[in-house]
C-alpha cells in the first residue's frame, strides 16, 4: 500500500493559525518576552514557516494587532442598532466592546498595553483603530444631541470631546474588567452607562453644566445654575 498523503492545510488558515498563537503569546509575555520559538511551538509549525509566513516579529505583531483592531471595530459597529433610542445605542455598543475585550483578553493586551508601550510602528495601528472608534462614537453622539436640540446643524466640535472621554474610560475600565473576579460585561458597561448618561443626558436636555468665572473661582463662591 502507498503512503497516505495529508491534505495540505490553506494558506489562509494556517497563517491564522499562527496568529492566534502570536497573540496568545504577546498577550501573556510581552512583545519582548516572546519568542518566535515558542509561537511557533504553539501553532504546531516550524520557526522558518513562521518568517515564511509573516517575515519577522516585527511584522507578526504588526499583524496581530491589524488583526485584532478590525476584529473590535466590526465587534461595536455590529453591537450598535441605529434605529434604536441613544441610550439603547451606547449602551449596546458599550455592552460590544466590553463583551469582546472580556472574551478576548489577550487580543485586548496586545492592543491597550502592547502595542501602545513599544513605540512606533505599533503605536500608529493602535491610534488609528482607536480614532475610527472615536469617530464612531461621535456620530451616535452627535444624532442624538442634534435629534434633541431639533437642531440639524449643531457641529461634532461640541460633542467630539465627550466621545474621547468616553472611549478612554471604556478602556480602563476594560482593564478594570478584566482583572477584576467576576466582573461580566454587562456590568462593566452598566458601570459606564450609571457614570457617563446622566451627563450625556443633561446635554440632550439642553442643561450642559457650566463652570463658574475666574471671579467667582478665585472668591470661592459658586457661580447660579443656568
Amino acid at each position: 500500500m502507498g503512503a497516505v498523503k495529508t491534505k495540505r492545510m490553506p494558506r489562509a488558515v494556517r497563517e491564522q493559525q499562527m496568529l492566534d498563537a502570536a497573540v496568545r503569546t504577546f498577550g501573556q509575555r510581552g512583545y519582548m518576552a516572546a519568542s518566535m520559538d515558542e509561537i511557533a511551538e504553539l501553532a504546531g509549525v516550524s520557526k522558518p514557516l513562521v518568517y515564511l509566513y509573516l517575515n519577522s516579529k516585527e511584522d507578526l505583531f504588526t499583524a496581530c494587532i491589524r488583526r485584532e483592531a478590525d476584529a473590535l471595530t466590526a465587534a461595536v459597529r455590529a453591537g450598535v442598532r441605529r434605529e434604536l433610542p441613544a441610550d439603547r445605542q451606547l449602551w449596546e455598543g458599550l455592552g460590544a466592546f466590553f463583551a469582546h475585550t472580556s472574551q478576548n483578553p489577550d487580543g485586548w493586551s496586545v492592543l491597550h498595553l502592547q502595542a501602545r508601550t513599544h513605540g512606533e510602528p505599533f503605536a500608529s495601528e493602535v491610534a488609528a483603530m482607536r480614532a475610527e472608534i472615536v469617530a464612531f462614537v461621535t456620530q451616535l453622539i452627535v444624532a442624538a444631541a442634534r435629534e434633541a436640540h431639533r437642531d440639524p446643524d449643531l457641529p461634532e466640535s461640541e460633542v467630539a470631546g465627550l466621545a474621547e472621554a468616553l472611549v478612554g474610560a471604556a478602556e480602563s475600565l476594560a482593564d478594570w474588567a478584566n482583572a477584576a473576579s467576576g466582573v461580566t460585561a454587562r456590568q462593566a458597561a452598566a458601570t459606564l452607562m450609571n457614570f457617563a448618561w446622566s451627563g450625556l443626558g443633561n446635554l440632550m436636555d439642553g442643561k450642559p453644566w457650566t463652570a463658574p468665572d475666574a471671579a467667582h473661582e478665585a472668591s470661592g463662591q459658586t457661580s447660579p445654575a443656568r
